[in-house]
This record gives structure tokens, sequence and C-alpha cells, in this order.
């Protein structure tokens, strides 16, 4: 399994984070993630859910299918992915069966349903993994404050567009 130093971590989780920005000025919820390959390569991607007209491309999963475009899936085996949130089940079933072995999440599902609201799926990312062979390491919140920050953007811009006549 691929190892991060904590400097490497947060440089990482910076990256999903920058890029969870991103998304929600391009017009997407506010999520990024950043997959490291075993041999070191980094690739980031955001969500495009609504961009894409794709209710499943969360951050996770598009970086997931980005990766295994440009880099073939048996380079994604071992791999780690920090998210700007923490995954929801979907992403959490993607990242297993795409071979990643660690995630490392920003913002606590508790976080991101305080700023988005409904809907919400609240099983946790290690609930939805427990019991994977291979085990599924999973860290976080990790850049908690600064992920969080992303959201409240998100909650911020929405609150004021509803008061928009």
């Amino acid at each position: 399994m691929q190892s991060t130093s904590p400097d490497g971590d947060r440089t990482c989780m910076r990256l999903a984070i920058e890029a969870s920005a991103r998304a929600l000025d391009g017009g997407d919820m506010p999520f990024g993630a950043t997959m490291v390959l075993p041999d070191g390569t980094i690739h980031v991607s955001q969500n495009r859910q609504l961009t894409g007209a794709d209710v499943t491309a969360h951050a996770e999963v598009v970086v997931v299918r980005e990766a295994t475009a440009l880099f073939g899936a048996k380079a994604l085996r071992g791999s780690t992915v920090y998210a700007s949130g923490e995954p929801c089940p979907m992403c959490a079933g993607t990242m297993f069966w795409a071979g990643v072995t660690r995630v490392v999440y920003g913002a606590t599902a508790n976080d991101i349903i305080d700023a988005l609201g409904e809907p919400s799926m609240p099983l946790r990312i290690a609930e939805a993994l427990a019991g994977t062979s291979p085990v599924v390491t999973i860290e976080g919140p990790l850049l908690v404050d600064e992920a969080v920050a992303v959201l409240l953007r998100f909650k911020t811009r929405t609150t004021s567009e509803m008061r928009t006549p």
C-alpha cells in the first residue's frame, strides 16, 4: 500500500479542496478529488453533476473514470484518493472496485449535511466499506476547516440566490 507523508497528505487534500472551489465556481456541487497512483502520478478532478448532466458524476467517480481512461484500470490498484468531502456510498463502491486502498477526506458527512441540507445519505464511508477485502483504509477529517469553507460558500450563494427576486 502506498504511504504518503503528512505534508504530502495536506498538499493532495488542498488540490482536492481547490477542485471543489472550481466546481462551485463552474456551477457544480462543491466537491473535488485527487487521486495519487502508486507510482506517484497525481490526477485531480471535480464534481460534474450539473454541468455534465450526470447525477453519478461525483468528484470521486469522475476522478476514477478519468484516471482509468488516462492510465488504465490496472494503474489505479493501490492508489489513494483525497476527497474534499466524505465520500457517499456510491463513491465508496466506485473507489473500492477501482482498487483504491486508501481514502482521505476533508469535510465530514455531518459537515456536508449541515452545509448542503437535503437530500442526504448519512451512511459513513467507513460503514460502507467495513469488511471489504482488500481492506480500504479510511482517514479523516483532514483540513476540515478549509473544506467546510467551500461548502459554506455554496450555502451562502444558495441562500442569497433564494432572496433574489
